[in-house]
């Protein structure tokens, strides 16, 4: 699939992907559920793909049962044993290539109860990228991938995707952000501009005995996931990046804007009366 790599420069990118979309689609289940995957490879496709989901028991996370040429389809079963948040991704040699260009989703599985109810979630995924050549159309570049030297590290799929789309919220909402890395090299310092996390779920375990608390970044590693929770208490522009601030010149950040009345006794311009 062409993409838009970067609306600002105006290059493209050819992208793998699941259901058409970087990350792919957002798979969601509870503990003890009984799930049945199902993937299918595109007539049109070169290739052969597969997932791996880190929150299966079996194979490869499913990968072995899923390995499925050019117009090709098969399906496995698996139980949802572990509560949390976990990354899926395209398992195929040459591994990284099929991550780095977008074959990489969350799955989340509840708790026995389900998660407490917020006012917005929204799902966000950091992946680096080695997409090189000249012209528009950029290719992918395997040796900056094995030097682990991406030219682009981005959320969502391309440079600054969800900052010229952003997300919205009202001040007041408790907001919730399952947060993801597909990688395939990059560990992300995961941090919001403008507030500060009242709960993460490290590593993305879901038990409230795990939670941190009043936390400024959180470190995700590649393949790795986190869920984390704040009260928008003032209107802003709540800027999320890697606090690895090179990787923002390479196209790392996304916006949540919270309207509403300002908030004086929280934040306010000028000096103390």
């Amino acid at each position: 699939m062409l993409g838009v790599l970067d609306a600002a420069a105006k290059t493209t990118y050819t992208y793998w992907t699941f259901n058409g979309k970087v990350p792919g689609p957002m798979l969601r289940a509870r503990v003890g559920d009984t799930i049945e995957i199902t993937l299918k490879n595109a007539k049109s496709s070169a290739m052969i793909h597969n997932v791996d989901l880190h929150a299966v028991w079996g194979q490869g996370g499913g990968a072995a049962a899923t390995n499925v040429a050019p117009g090709e389809e098969k399906s496995f079963v698996f139980k949802a044993l572990n509560p949390g948040l976990y990354v899926y991704h395209c398992a195929t040699p040459v591994i990284p290539q099929h991550i780095s260009s977008g074959m990489y989703g969350l799955i989340l599985i509840e708790p026995e109860g389900g998660l407490p109810k917020v006012d917005k979630e929204f799902y966000v995924m950091q992946g680096d990228m080695y997409a090189d050549g000249a012209g528009a159309e950029k290719e992918f570049n395997l040796d900056k991938m094995l030097a682990e030297q991406p030219t682009h590290v981005v959320m969502n799929g391309s440079a600054a995707a969800l900052a010229g789309n952003p997300m919205k919220a009202k001040v007041g909402d408790d907001i919730r952000i399952f947060f993801g890395v597909g990688g395939p090299n990059l560990t992300s310092a995961f941090h919001a501009i403008g507030t500060i996390w009242d709960k993460v779920y490290p590593e993305g375990a879901l038990s409230e005995k795990d939670v941190h608390r009043n936390v400024q970044t959180t470190v995700v590693p590649p393949g790795g996931a986190t869920m984390v929770e704040f009260k928008a208490r003032v209107p802003a522009k709540y800027i999320l990046v890697d606090h690895a601030l090179g990787r923002l010149m390479k196209g790392n950040v996304a916006i949540i804007v919270a309207e509403g009345a300002p908030v004086p006794d929280v934040f306010r311009e000028g000096k103390l009366k």
